[in-house]
């Protein structure tokens, strides 16, 4: 199926649905790097009118990447929900931008469409979109997770606490944890990416966040982001795992590179599950994806890297994960060049997740040789706040030292809530108030001596 559209005396031709999708794209330095991006902002534009008048139903007869080549196509066709979708089957990309922005598409209402969605749909009406509608139409749809507290209601904002330490270093790493809860971050995870893939290592982790949670009664949940096998070996030798991590893509091959299938990740959803650790709901999955992961792979099989990111979150709602979040700008300026791309990115990828219904949070982060800096992250994590993302990561003075990236810091979400009026976890936030960290509205109280988490800090860091 070829696409034209004629802009002045010059008509466009695009041969196929991949094409069309990568040349209406916003202008990505990923995309220019495969050879994908539209030569010039005219023939953007003629993409865009194109792809506007295009039936939304041509997603179902033209795969961008062929069936019988690739598991992710698989998925998405054999899981599609014709009857969810009956509901917009007339509609070209145009008309569903139109409908998505009416009072139309309330939020029962694309509750109920999400499982007649399919990734590329998502990625094609996001294009042509802007910001702001990236924004509302994000904050109609929730997507709410359980595991031992409730994640993404309305109105809500969890903080991964991501105490990494360069060479994981235990009492560094509990230090950073008690700085983290002080401040009221911890209730979407307690995440630990790990230097090593050492499985003595990860154990020894595990086993020490698990006793600090169990002393306290903390109403959270542990991670530690090593590889799925991994993960798996540490169930098999019954350390106490809560969530199962993975980096994934949108294609097999980008998939294999990461040394994962479609199999392998139902193995360890199955295994977590088993353990039977939630308490509030068994969701035990925790994913993380970003744009320009399939093309630094070599496996983006000619497919803008935003669509092949959209194609991550179908193979997200396959295993429903508490927690899913794109690393925005982690990647590097390759992918994502400056504060403006690494913006619509993120923007566009909470976007698609939600409307395909995952628990999307966001990394809002960037490399030190990109052309972004802390003031774009300011922005966007203000952008994301209004648009409910679920949430956001919580790193000591928002420097990760471990990975050597700037990403967003406790203080970031003190701000967010403070000037949005987000609240936290209902069971992290009655959690905090028991701890006389915060107070019956969430505000932190002063810091005392008394105080059960500062109480219990010699015997896991040492006296100052």
């Amino acid at each position: 199926m070829s696409f034209k559209e004629t802009v002045g005396a010059r008509v466009y031709r695009f041969a196929d649905l991949k094409t069309l999708l990568a040349k209406a794209s916003p202008q990505r330095s990923g995309d220019e790097l495969a050879g994908l991006a539209a030569a010039s902002e005219e023939e953007r534009v003629a993409a865009k009118l194109a792809l506007a008048a295009t039936p939304l139903r041509a997603f179902l007869n033209e795969a961008v990447i062929p069936y019988e080549d690739d598991e992710v196509t698989r998925l998405i066709v054999d899981e599609h929900d014709a009857a969810a979708f009956a509901e917009i089957d007339h509609l070209t990309v145009g008309d569903f931008r139109d409908w998505l922005l009416s009072d139309a598409a309330d939020t029962d209402t694309l509750i109920r469409l999400s499982p007649g969605l399919t990734p590329e749909m998502t990625a094609a009406v996001s294009k042509l979109m802007r910001n702001q509608d990236l924004i509302s139409v994000a904050r109609k749809r929730p997507v709410v997770t359980r595991f031992r507290n409730t994640i993404g209601l309305p109105g809500r904002l969890s903080v991964r606490l991501q105490p990494n330490h360069p060479t994981d270093d235990v009492k560094g790493i509990a230090a950073s944890m008690l700085d983290g809860l002080m401040y009221g971050c911890g209730d979407a995870v307690i995440g630990i990416n790990p230097a090593t893939d050492s499985l003595a290592a990860i154990t020894t982790l595990l086993l020490m966040i698990d006793e600090f949670r169990e002393r306290h009664q903390v109403p959270t949940q542990s991670c530690v982001l090593t590889h799925v096998t991994s993960t798996i070996a540490a169930i098999e030798r019954g350390a106490p795992v809560d969530l199962v991590f993975q980096s994934i893509a949108g294609t097999q091959a980008a998939n294999a590179s990461f040394g994962i299938s479609l199999d392998l990740l139902r193995e360890a959803h199955d295994a977590a599950r088993s353990l039977g650790r939630g308490t509030v709901g068994e969701n035990v999955m925790y994913f993380e994806t970003g744009q320009g992961s399939a093309l630094s792979a070599g496996a983006h099989h000619g497919v803008d890297q935003q669509t092949c990111e959209a194609r991550a979150y179908a193979v997200a709602r396959r295993f429903e994960p508490l927690l899913t979040n794109t690393v925005v700008g982690f990647i590097g300026p390759e992918y994502l060049y400056d504060g403006k791309q690494i913006t619509r990115a993120g923007l566009e990828d909470h976007f698609c997740g939600k409307l395909l219904g995952v628990p999307m949070g966001c990394d809002i982060c960037y490399t030190n040789h990109a052309q972004a800096d802390q003031n774009d992250m300011d922005g966007l994590l203000t952008l994301l706040g209004v648009a409910g993302v679920n949430f956001i990561m919580g790193i000591p003075g928002a420097d990760d030292i471990m990975l050597n990236y700037q990403s967003t810091s406790f203080h970031d979400a003190l701000y967010l809530r403070d000037v949005l009026g987000l609240r936290r976890a209902p069971e992290f936030e009655a959690w905090l108030e028991s701890m006389r960290i915060t107070d019956a509205h969430g505000a932190l109280l002063p810091a005392s001596p008394r105080q059960p988490l500062l109480e219990s800090a010699a015997a896991w860091v040492g006296s100052p």
